[in-house]
């Protein structure tokens, strides 16, 4: 059974910060409910810094990731539901665990219970190498 990804958010960021490093998360911004600066998102993507000195009240719930920022210098309150989180990872080695985005609603929850129906199984692949 897989951990919902709100533990394994923590977790990563506790690890990044723990190896002296800076966490950074990547956002999927084009998703409902994720509220970013306009203009922010690149590929559809808005990556954080979130160490303690470029943020302020980092909450991560079951359900959503919340953290204060700034931007080009103007402080902003991003929101981001839990399915629209896709990366985390440390600036300094890019170590860390990417997710796919899980549509509204189906964020993966406490009990651990998976949002969609499994990928179907593939046989082994052989390739020949000469």
């Amino acid at each position: 059974m897989t951990p919902p990804r709100p533990y394994l958010v923590r977790a990563l960021i506790d690890w990044i910060v723990d190896n002296d490093c800076t966490p950074f998360v990547a956002i999927a911004s084009d998703m409902d409910g994720v509220t970013v600066p306009p203009g922010t998102a690149k590929d559809g993507r808005v990556v954080l810094n979130l160490s303690a000195s470029a943020t302020r009240n980092l909450e991560i719930s079951n359900e959503r990731l919340t953290v204060d920022c700034r931007f080009s210098g103007k402080p902003f309150h991003v929101t981001a539901p839990m399915g629209a989180v896709v990366a985390v990872f440390a600036r300094e080695s890019g170590e860390g665990m990417s997710f796919e985005p899980s549509p509204a609603g189906q964020t993966p929850s406490v009990e651990g219970t998976p949002p969609t129906k499994p990928p179907p199984k593939q046989g082994p692949k052989l390739t020949l190498v000469t």
